[in-house]
Formats: C-alpha cells, structure tokens, sequence
C-alpha cells in the first residue's frame, strides 16, 4: 500500500506540473499578444503626430493691429495658409514694431529673429540700390495696382544679388504720394526749408526741390507733427487716416509724380528651406493670390477711405499745383534719376535700361489700371 500509494502521489505531482507548464505558455502567449498591442498603439501615435507637426512662424511688421494691412493682408493670409497646410504652419503677427522696428526688420528677418517681415525697403536706404528705380520721381503711376505690377515684375525679372539673402515672397507699394502739411504749400517757394518727414529717395527728392527733408518712420511721425519738429509729410494719403495725420496737418499738395514707396515681404531662408516642396508650393500658391487679389490695391482702398473719411472729417484744404509749376517740379528732381543710373552703372548693370524698362513697364501697367 505503501509503495501504491507512492506511485499514485508521483503521478499527481506530474499531472499537475504538465497542468502548470500549459498554464504558463498560455499566459505567454497572451504576454506577447499584449506587447505587440502596447508596440503597436505607440508607433501609430507618432506617426499621427509626425503628420501634424506645426512649424511656428513669427511675422513682424510696424503698423499698427488696426491698421488694413494687418486686418486686410496678414491675418487672412496668415489663416488661409494654416488651413491649406493643415496646421504644418502657423503664423503668429507681431504689428506696430512689437518685436522688431521698422529699421530692423529685413536685418532681423536674416538673422532669424523674425521668421517673416514686412517693411520699406527705403528705412534702411543703400542697402538695395537696384530696387530704388521703383521709388524714383518723375514715373507716374496711376494708383498702388499699377506701382505693385511693375515692382514685383521688375524684381522678378531682375533678381537683384540685394534681396537673396531671404526668401522674398512678394512686394507691394503704396503707389503715388502727396504732401501734407501744417502750412500751405502752393508753390516752390513755399516749400522752400521746410522741414518733411521722408526716407529713401524721398528725402533726395524734397533735397533737390529745396525742402529740408527730416528722416523717420510713420510711427514716428504723428509725434513729431504734433510737436513742430516737422512741418509736413511726404506719402500716401492713407496715412491721414491709417496714422492718424489729418489730425495734426491742415493741407494736402498733390504731386503724384515725387512719390511711391515699396514694400517687402520676406522670410529667413533657413525656415523657408525647413518647409517641404509642397508646402512652399501651398505658401507660394497663396501669396500670389493674395498679391493679386489684396496686396497691390491695398493702398487705393486706403486711400480712397481717408478721403471719405479723415480728410472730410478734418476740414483739410486739397491744393492742386498749375501745370506749369508741376513741371517746374518735375524738371528739379530729374538729377535723382540721373544720379541712379550713374550709380547702377557702376555697379556694372546697364542703369538707363532699367530706367526705361521700369517706365515703359509703367506705361503698360497705367493703361490697364486706369
């Protein structure tokens, strides 16, 4: 019995150890299940959020955040990228010199401070000497759709060595200017040492008519009118609304011929490089369309708007000059144009022949936007 019993014992223990190895190989088998599930779930999770990554970009400009072209060009064109990308790039504006000023910008932009930036090439004046032919006097333009047209053909065409090192996305104007001023300006000898605000070429050009061209930026200007430092601004009339100039100016000279200032908009070549094909595709797409449907008659609704608005509303006398005094006007800064294409040629380009290509692309442009 007792040897039986024994036997029965050693069977038990090998049933149950067979018992405990099947046990065991299916806890196995539902241990590598499990892992291959949490493997799984994580390289799915990545992928989703490698699809959706966001490239952030900061855009700086010096108008102000009620200013149309931040409300009118920036935002939506800002937004409709972020859609058409699916959130792979999202722009974030910084307006009214909140994260560079209106000097700075372009330098900033290269040195990756700012991703995008918009400003005038003429606040930092020698630094693009081939695209002042946009900003001379003496070339008419119609309206700031004419000004526009020819600006970022001619750049394209050109491609000057001065704005390759950013990606230049597209450039708009302001088309032609006027003076506005504290005191009338009826005729030459009324503007004769009188100190206006004006940068760039604009300040060579009330030079050579006598005046005392004063330089600073639009945001500076309001102070400064106010105060007496200046007696007078040369631009677009939108600036007596969009900057608040009517207010402290009581006259408006018209002299479409001494005026047009242009604007950038660029972005650091590291970022734009960082973005794929299709993206700069996407980003390129939509800037055309809104160069062409927003940016190059921006300034004619601005304008068109103080008109009805803060020129009405503050009583400003509008002054327009005798023909003959215009050319009179018009013969004194012809030196400015000469002076470019003697400066050109030095830099070895042919500066007559941008000079007239720039005109003759006028002439075209004025008879389409009339």
């Amino acid at each position: 019995m007792r040897g039986k019993a024994r036997i029965i014992k050693g069977r038990g223990i090998r049933g149950a150890g067979r018992r405990t190895v099947a046990l065991l190989l299916v806890l196995m088998l539902f241990g590598l299940a499990g892992c291959a599930q949490k493997t799984s779930t994580p390289t799915a999770s990545n992928a989703a959020q490698e699809k959706v990554k966001t490239v952030e970009l900061k855009l700086a400009h010096f108008w102000p955040a009620t200013h149309p072209a931040e409300t009118q060009l920036v935002q939506p064109w800002a937004k409709e990228i972020e859609a058409a990308t699916k959130g792979q790039v999202k722009i974030t504006s910084y307006p009214g010199e909140t994260l560079l000023k209106a000097a700075d910008i372009y330098g900033g932009v290269k040195d990756g401070i700012a991703d995008i930036g918009i400003s005038c090439f003429s606040y930092t004046r020698g630094s693009f000497p081939i695209s002042e032919v946009f900003e001379l006097p003496g070339i008419t333009y119609n309206n700031s759709k004419v000004a526009s047209k020819v600006a970022w053909e001619g750049i394209k065409e050109i491609n000057p060595q001065e704005v390759q090192d950013t990606h230049l996305l597209m450039v708009i104007t302001t088309g032609p200017g006027d003076l506005f001023t504290k005191a009338p300006v009826r005729s030459l000898e009324d503007l004769k040492g009188m100190e206006i605000r004006a940068t760039g070429l604009s300040a060579a050009t009330l030079k050579a008519l006598g005046a005392t061209p004063v330089a600073m930026s639009q945001a500076e200007a309001y102070e400064s009118l106010s105060k007496g430092v200046v007696k007078g601004n040369l631009g677009p009339i939108e600036v007596l609304q969009g900057w608040k100039q009517a207010e402290v100016t009581k006259y408006i000279t018209k002299t479409p011929f001494l005026y047009n200032t242009l604007f950038f908009v660029t972005m650091n070549n590291d970022k734009w490089n960082s973005l794929s094909p299709e993206v700069q595709k996407t980003v390129q797409e939509l800037t055309e369309k809104y160069f062409d449907q927003v940016g190059i008659g921006l300034w004619d609704k601005q304008n068109e708007a103080a008109m009805n608005g803060a020129i009405k509303q503050n009583n400003m006398e509008i002054i327009s000059l005798p023909q003959a005094e215009v050319d009179h006007w018009v013969n004194l800064v012809a030196p400015v144009q000469q002076d470019y294409v003697a400066r050109m040629n030095k830099l070895g380009f042919k500066g007559q022949d941008v000079l007239n290509q720039v005109k003759a692309m006028a002439d075209k442009y004025n008879k389409e936007y009339k």
